[in-house]
């Protein structure tokens, strides 16, 4: 399967998960996390819908493979803080969340800033 065709549908999970069918999204993610197990993009969006539903322990988990795969990734940092707050650990929250203002902070860093045209 090309990246192209996984990607359509990580986005027709998302899609579903959008319109309501949650259940339906996180099966399907669930799926595509068992046949591609090294796709960072399929544990990201598990992470984020098992969030948004609640299920912190499932965002927990999905969020670690997750960052495993890309733990450089401002995205992944800031959903683990996240997940962190809401279980009521401040100093892992804290430490993803820094994790995301480096991330951030060497970004901007890269690129050049921009020059003000008068």
């Amino acid at each position: 399967m090309d990246p192209s065709s996984l990607q359509d549908q990580i986005d027709e999970a998302t899609l579903d998960f959008t319109l309501g069918e949650s259940a339906s999204a996180l099966e399907k993610l669930t799926a595509l996390g068992g046949a591609h197990p090294e796709s960072f993009a399929v544990w990201h969006a598990l992470t984020e819908i098992h969030f948004a539903e609640g299920n912190y322990d499932a965002a927990l988990a999905a969020g670690e493979r997750a960052h495993a795969l890309r733990p450089d990734d401002i995205h992944i940092n800031i959903s683990l803080s996240r997940v962190w707050v809401e279980r009521g650990d401040k100093e892992k929250a804290e430490h993803f969340g820094a994790q995301a203002r480096m991330l951030g902070w060497k970004s901007e860093l890269k690129s050049p800033p921009e020059k003000d045209e008068f």
